[in-house]
């Protein structure tokens, strides 16, 4: 169904310049195409649509909440994979599947509750998702073995994925340009406490409790973001503007986007990055403790400080780089970053054996790299997408993104016993195929012009 560009979201207006793709507002092959995408353009233009002042600021609050439910699902029970290996008599590769299971589910949850979101509105998929991740949490609490465990973990990613994929869309709904990435990294600096206290959080928890009852908490974040939710979120997708049609017509969306070669290197990109990512959250906590004999309390703040890297990162970017700097310019900047801090990782534990603070050094570093390339990329593709079709576009970048870090997951453990070597070559390779994805698919050319964030 056409409609309108990610330039002009709010106008319904048919343009009477060259056709544009329906999905991403690019022009057909064969026709003219503007020197510039509208939605990044002059810093001035770029602004939200409505809702500012207090109720924006209640939204940012809202939605940076759900956004963290993802980091929290993941982060809070990592001090305790030891313990439930040791509590189930199982290896500790085999409790990593915890951890990739869950990361199926988030990318197979995004696929579900994006196009939901577009048919639907934003808030009733939002608020199912979250009472059955409530009820998984549960499941977790009282699993009696690892199967369960494995199968409730993949439930619980695959709901909580309904605030990631619909914050995600929400943004597309309200801002455009810098606007947009301003909000995405409000959001960030909400949601990125979550990794900085989770392990921290969850390393104490361990002190009065079992690994049970990190997933007790849980359970009652659940209920508090579902309760929240419901008093404070409203809609941002009118019903005149939301999708109609069923299955057919989504697949249509979603095969629409992945032909338009701009949206699939961005999209192959946040990809990969985010499996750089991943490897160093599923490696990290089973290498730091095991390899180098680190307390579940060291390896907290450890983890913590790593994730200022990335939040510290995201918020420079969105406050003092955006409105600068074009996003190409960014981009080639993080990425850069990322392979130069994987490259040292390699060699200081393959060739040099440097220790603990290296390695910790080295991930700093990576963790920077990724908090300018993660929402650089997403607010890129997702300007490119119209209104109608952010939130498939948003379960698109989620999909890719937990399906690469639900592979990723367990490669540090191969051979059935943590390596560093293994870890650094992870986050090193995917870091190699984010950087290609870009320079292949974005090279100079494949538009008139790549367009500055600012």
């Amino acid at each position: 169904m056409p409609g309108p560009t990610a330039g002009s979201a709010g106008d319904t207006s048919t343009a009477s310049a060259a056709p544009a793709d329906s999905l991403t507002g690019t022009a057909q092959p064969g026709t003219a195409q503007p020197a510039t995408d509208p939605a990044l353009a002059d810093p001035g233009t770029a602004k939200a649509r409505a809702g500012d002042g207090a109720h924006g600021r209640t939204t940012i609050a809202v939605l940076g909440g759900l956004v963290a439910l993802g980091p929290l699902t993941t982060d809070l029970y990592l001090p305790g994979l030891p313990a439930i290996a040791d509590d189930l008599a199982v290896e500790p590769a085999a409790v990593q599947l915890t951890l990739t299971f869950s990361m199926f589910g988030v990318a197979a949850g995004q696929l579900i509750f994006g196009p939901l979101s577009d048919r639907f509105g934003r808030r009733p998929p939002l608020l199912a998702g979250l009472v059955v991740y409530t009820l998984a949490s549960l499941v977790c609490v009282i699993a009696p073995n690892l199967s369960v465990l494995i199968a409730a973990r993949f439930v619980q990613g695959a709901a909580g994925a309904a605030g990631l994929v619909i914050g995600r869309a929400v943004a597309r709904d309200r801002f455009e340009g810098v606007a947009m990435i301003r909000f995405l990294a409000s959001i960030t600096l909400i949601s990125g406490l979550a990794p900085i206290l989770a392990p921290l959080f969850g390393s104490q928890l361990l002190r009065v409790t079992s690994w049970r009852g990190t997933f007790g908490a849980l359970v009652g974040l659940g209920v508090l973001l579902t309760l929240v939710a419901f008093g404070a979120l409203r809609e941002t997708l009118p019903a005149g503007a939301r999708r109609g049609g069923g299955l057919a017509s989504t697949l249509r969306t979603m095969g629409g986007l992945l032909r338009d070669v701009p949206f699939l290197g961005l999209l192959l990109t946040s990809t990969f990055a985010f499996g750089a990512l991943f490897g160093y959250i599923s490696g990290s906590s089973v290498v730091l403790q095991h390899v180098y004999h680190v307390s579940p309390q060291t390896y907290g703040l450890l983890f913590g400080l790593n994730s200022v890297a990335i939040v510290g990162a995201n918020q420079v970017n969105g406050r003092l780089l955006a409105p600068r700097f074009a996003v190409a310019t960014l981009m080639r900047a993080g990425l850069a970053t990322m392979i130069a801090a994987g490259t040292f990782l390699v060699l200081a534990t393959a060739v040099w054996d440097l220790g603990l603070v290296a390695v910790c050094a080295s991930l700093f570093v990576m963790m920077a790299g990724l908090g300018v390339v993660l929402p650089n990329s997403a607010a890129r593709a997702l300007s490119l997408v119209a209104p109608h079709a952010a939130g498939s576009a948003s379960a698109l970048l989620g999909t890719g993104n937990f399906l690469c870090g639900a592979v990723v997951a367990p490669l540090s453990s191969l051979g059935g016993s943590p390596s560093a070597v293994l870890l650094a070559v992870v986050v090193l390779s995917c870091s190699l195929l984010a950087a290609l994805s870009y320079l292949l698919l974005l090279r100079p050319g494949r538009r008139a012009a790549e367009p500055a964030v600012a």
